[in-house]
This record gives structure tokens, C-alpha cells and sequence, in this order.
């Protein structure tokens, strides 16, 4: 029998379409994955943190777990303007900062896989107020164009990243690197598809949900229908990517994307400094594998289990 993968969930649920399809996917991945929780940060995009962590929890009830998994407020502000007070009584995002560290600190023998996919803040923050946990902690983060500059959750929070990057956590970046066929921005679906492959799929929620644009829907499936219906498409034929959810996909399998080991580089003024003799390593997640990504996808929504939570 495999082990399970502990995993913490980081997010700003509510920023755009790709971290509801990661939360569903991880929630209904239960051969896979633990959950010892979701925690949400705010970033530019989505309302403020309410706004996050409400639609975390429509997810959560389309999986079936509202009774169980609690979503924590995390957030709002930078590491540079909160850090400060992490030892103080109360801070901004402290409920989020003091879930991470109280369940990196569980004594298990796997380390607790903090799925980050919004901005590093909580994290940071989390090191920041409790570094040891950082030998039993492993970051996986969506984010970055590395080696190029920007990306939407880096620029939310450098100080964060630059954060972490110095600290000693074991360190995976699964880059975004937009309309490129390296990045995750490279794992995309159409309405078309979706609706053929998951239309009426995920568990039945009888009294039903109702959905950030309205409606009420009682299928997870319908649901991103509609969120893929309400935003933006993009490129031939038009589709959206889902970042997020290839960052989690990569925890079942990591044979969906390859991987290398590189001096753990900075941040300078938004531009990357890589620094060769650095000893601190991280890792860079590339080149997914979009194809068998997307079809787990599909199968984890149809042939869903709900993962247990902790």
C-alpha cells in the first residue's frame, strides 16, 4: 500500500479559475493525498481575504468536506510589513501562520507538503516566526517565470519569495512561465473539453452551491464550467491554463514534469540573480506533461474519493 502525501494547502482561492480546479483536485484525490488543511492569503486580484476564503470553502462543499476542513484566514499584507510582529500576541494572517507550524511540527516521519499557490506570505511568515520547521517542511510553489522576470504570484509578495529562497526549507518551484511549453502555463482546457469530460461530475451536493457569478450548482464539474465560462480565454482555440493544478498534479506524479537542482538564486529589483556558488539548492519543476495532467484530471473528478483530513 503506497504512503499517503500530507499535504497543506496555500491559496488565494479566489483570484482567478485555476486554484478552485487545484483545491477540487487535491480534496478528490483521497488515494493520493492527506489534508491537514487550507489556508488562504490575499492578493491583488479576487476582493479581499473573506473573498478568498469563501470561495476555498464552495470548493471544499462541492467535495463533500465542509463538515470536516476548516479554511484558515491567512494574509492580506507583505512579509516586509508583517514580519516584524510574528512574535507578537496578534498579527495579520496569524491563524494561517499558526496552522503551518503546528502541523509541520506533528511528529511524522513524512515531511508535510505545503502546497503554495498564491503568494509566499504565510509561508515566509510561518519560517520566519518558527524556523525549525523548516527541516520538516517541503514547499511546493507555483510560481515565477524563472529565469525571466515577473509572474503574478511573485510580484504579490517578493520579500517572500527572497524569504524563503534564503532560508533552509526544501524548495520546489513549479514555474508558470506564461504561453510557454515549459511552464504549467503550458497545461490548458477549453469550455469544450470540460464540458465533455466532467459535465454532472465530482460528488452530488444536494442542497446545492451557489457559485461566485450566481446559480446555484450541485456538481463540482458544473462549477467550473461556469468559472471557464466568466473569465478570459486565450490562444488557438481559446482556453485557459491551469497552473495550480499542475503544481498539485506533480505531488501524485513526479513523472508528469522534470526537474532540476540549481543554486538557489535571488531576487534583485524584480529581476532574477542567479548565484552559482550558493550551496543552498532548490528545485525547478518544467516541462509538464499536459496530456496524461489534464487526463488525471478529468478521472479524478469522475472517479473522485475524498481525501481524508487530519
Amino acid at each position: 500500500m503506497s504512503v499517503k502525501t500530507r499535504i497543506l494547502l496555500d491559496t488565494d482561492a479566489n483570484n482567478e479559475i485555476d486554484d478552485q480546479q487545484a483545491i477540487a483536485y487535491v480534496l478528490l484525490s483521497g488515494k493520493s493525498f492527506l489534508i491537514e488543511g487550507i489556508t488562504v492569503n490575499r492578493t491583488d486580484n479576487g476582493g479581499d481575504i473573506e473573498s478568498q476564503a469563501e470561495e476555498a470553502e464552495r470548493i471544499v462543499k462541492f467535495c463533500g468536506l465542509y463538515d470536516q476542513l476548516r479554511v484558515t484566514r491567512g494574509a492580506s499584507g507583505s512579509f516586509e510589513t508583517i514580519s516584524k510582529d510574528v512574535l507578537q500576541e496578534n498579527f495579520d494572517g496569524i491563524d494561517a501562520v499558526n496552522l503551518i507550524i503546528e502541523r509541520a511540527s506533528r511528529p511524522e516521519k513524512q515531511k508535510l507538503v505545503l502546497l503554495a499557490i498564491g503568494k509566499l506570505t504565510n509561508v515566509a511568515l510561518a519560517l520566519k516566526k518558527k524556523p525549525t520547521i523548516a527541516d520538516k517542511l517541503k514547499i511546493v510553489w507555483l510560481g515565477s517565470n524563472y529565469p525571466q522576470p515577473g509572474e503574478y504570484n511573485l510580484i504579490n509578495d517578493q520579500e517572500s519569495v527572497n524569504f524563503v529562497l534564503d532560508s533552509t526549507v526544501d524548495l520546489e518551484i513549479a514555474v508558470v512561465r506564461y504561453f510557454s511549453k515549459s511552464g504549467t502555463g503550458a497545461v490548458r482546457v477549453t469550455p469544450e473539453a470540460l464540458k465533455k469530460n466532467i459535465a454532472g461530475k465530482g460528488p452530488w451536493i444536494k442542497d446545492g452551491v451557489v457559485g461566485r457569478h450566481g446559480g446555484i450548482f450541485h456538481y463540482f464539474g458544473d462549477y467550473s464550467i461556469n468559472l471557464l465560462n466568466n473569465t478570459h480565454l486565450y490562444g488557438d482555440p481559446p482556453s485557459r491554463a491551469l497552473y495550480d493544478m499542475a503544481a498539485a498534479a506533480i505531488l501524485k506524479n513526479s513523472r508528469w514534469s522534470s526537474e532540476v537542482t540549481i543554486p538557489a538564486p535571488i531576487l534583485d529589483n524584480g529581476n532574477w540573480l542567479n548565484r552559482p556558488d550558493n550551496k543552498r539548492t532548490i528545485t525547478i519543476r518544467e516541462n509538464f506533461n499536459e496530456e496524461a495532467i489534464v487526463k488525471d484530471f478529468y478521472t479524478t473528478i469522475n472517479q473522485f474519493v475524498p481525501a481524508k483530513t487530519l
